[in-house]
């Protein structure tokens, strides 16, 4: 299995680019979003001026990427004073199986300042419940910790609309980026799982990450505070958002899926 941070170091700054996609890192039939994420705000990244933070990435999941050549394209829509959007293709077998769209900007001065977001209370990390070793577990699982400290395990009936706890990479040779925390985010399963008590197959079909604040440099090893939240959730499909907070308790990052479940 090869580590997640070498993998996107074999993107290059080109606009347009072969890659060829890892074994090792299912999701079911495809590729873990995660990573196929990551390689699109690393191909992406390089569209952007040095001076501004990525705010947003919004990806939608097209089609099942799989291991294998694929080829990325990268168009920047407009870089304006303190905005820039670009657009970041994955393709195989000339098909767009991912679509990102990626907003960075620069920091202003600004009038509103809501920046207190409270980090809920929780028990420490080790008194969380592991994901148990189990052949149902997709393949890139194994690539991260999770303790369970909000709701319940996957497929375990519990009702609540609330789900996390706290993650981290297993092996990883570089302290944290946005590359590898987009890893980390999409690690969790989606919080209906919960609800069922029989397996099922899920999926995201968009994914948007929002980040209100610069990343801190966080290292490796350390975990990361990961709550979701179900808002609505019927007809297959659920839409869910998230809150991730570092160690210091500061917010970093809200996530937003909608996902299909085939049950």
């Amino acid at each position: 299995m090869e580590a997640f941070d070498q993998i996107l170091q074999r993107i290059t700054p080109e606009a347009t680019q072969t890659v060829q996609l890892p074994e090792g890192w299912g999701q079911g039939r495809a590729l873990f979003g995660g990573l196929t994420a990551a390689i699109a705000w690393r191909h992406g990244q390089a569209g952007a001026a040095a001076n501004q933070q990525l705010r947003a990435m919004t990806v939608s999941f097209v089609a099942p990427v799989l291991a294998g050549e694929a080829q990325l394209q990268r168009r920047v829509l407009r870089q304006g004073k303190n905005v820039t959007q670009i657009a970041v293709e994955i393709q195989q077998a000339n098909e767009v199986v991912l679509a990102a769209l990626l907003t960075y900007g620069s920091a202003r001065d600004s009038k509103v300042r809501v920046t207190d977001t409270p980090e809920p209370a929780s028990v420490a990390p080790d008194s969380g419940q592991p994901f148990p070793p189990t052949k149902f577990l997709p393949e890139f699982a194994r690539a991260f910790d999770y303790s369970v400290t909000v709701g319940g395990l996957p497929f375990s009936g519990n009702k609540s609309r609330e789900f996390g706890g706290f993650m981290r990479f297993r092996d990883l040779s570089q302290p944290i980026d946005i590359g590898t925390f987009l890893g980390l985010v999409d690690a969790w399963p989606p919080a209906v799982l919960p609800h069922l008590t029989e397996l099922a197959p899920a999926s995201s079909l968009t994914w948007t990450i929002e980040f209100p604040s610069h990343l801190p440099q966080q290292l490796t090893n350390e975990w990361w505070h990961y709550v979701a939240t179900i808002d609505y959730a019927a007809d297959g499909y659920g839409h869910t958002h998230a809150h991730i907070w570092d160690q210091k308790g500061q917010l970093v990052a809200i996530s937003r899926q909608t996902v299909t479940v085939f049950a």
